[in-house]
């Protein structure tokens, strides 16, 4: 029984990383088809926001939740302003520049906080399940994941500012015939979507050891839950994330943790073969 709590969280554990991960390149990438490769070092800045702000003495929840993803979306904002928005509907292009930004952040962040790795301990202590011990953090994570899809599907579905977004993202020329600015639409969506971004990389901050490079260990696992998820935001997030999660999961008990990860890209891999428009092109046609 003991075990079965011990496996039960850390799938959810799982899934709701791979939330969290996905999230911010969801937005850019899956409504807004820009291919930024540099998601994982948005991750990896508000790691170091995060840190940063914890040493200067204020609140890790604080620094989390609002510092790091109030600083990359602006970050973000410049980036869009000075570089994406010169780039929409040109992919090959996209990814070119936001590759090139990606090797940017890299050298910046190793200039100023060097080459060596760093963290912040966790807020929260672990705790024993009978023989086994659980990461309390790990709570900490599913009830953000959790919150934040909550928000996103609040503020698509429910507000008016996610409706004009949701529909200049399809229809641009009929926004701007409606009286509304593509352009700062534009621009606020990748505003979210990179503070989402480093909403990620501040949470799980704690759980890593930061170094310049760190975003690399993220974006194939946000790209391969985003673009197997298909054409739907929330719910091929969420239906993506829950296989892969659980993959990745069941490999990691029964065999190893890096055995996880490859059954996890291999069922990519398969997913992609069966379902090459993702899973929401199939299943939960319509849904958001």
């Amino acid at each position: 029984m003991d075990f079965t709590v011990v496996v039960i969280v850390e799938v959810l554990y799982a899934v709701a990383s791979l939330v969290l991960i996905s999230a911010g390149l969801a937005v850019v990438f899956g409504m807004m088809k820009v291919i930024n490769l540099a998601h994982g070092e948005f991750m990896m800045l508000g790691g170091y926001a995060t840190i940063t702000a914890v040493n200067l003495g204020v609140n890790i929840f604080i620094a989390m939740l609002i510092v790091a993803p109030l600083i990359v979306g602006l970050i973000g904002l410049v980036v869009e302003r000075l570089v994406i928005r010169h780039l929409y509907g040109r992919l090959v292009d996209t990814m070119l520049a936001t590759w090139g930004l990606s090797l940017l952040f890299i050298g910046a962040a190793t200039m100023i906080f060097g080459n060596t790795t760093t963290g912040i301990s966790a807020p929260i202590s672990g705790f024993a399940v009978g023989d086994y011990q659980i990461n309390g953090y790990n709570f900490f994570i599913i009830i953000v994941s959790i919150v934040l899809i909550l928000g996103m599907l609040f503020v698509l579905k429910a507000t008016r500012l996610g409706l004009i977004a949701r529909g200049t993202m399809q229809r641009s020329d009929m926004a701007a015939a409606l009286g509304y600015s593509p352009d700062r639409i534009y621009m606020a969506t990748f505003f979210a979507g990179s503070a989402l971004s480093g909403l990620a990389g501040a949470v799980l901050a704690p759980l890593v050891g930061l170094v310049p490079t760190s975003g690399g260990a993220f974006i194939a696992k946000a790209f391969i839950t985003v673009i197997a998820g298909g054409p739907s935001l929330i719910a091929g997030l969420l239906s993506s994330a829950g296989i892969f999660g659980v993959i990745g999961q069941v490999f990691s008990f029964s065999v190893s943790a890096v055995m996880g990860d490859v059954a996890m890209l291999i069922a990519a891999v398969i997913l992609l073969r069966l379902l090459p428009q993702g899973v929401t092109a199939r299943f939960f046609k319509g849904k958001l």
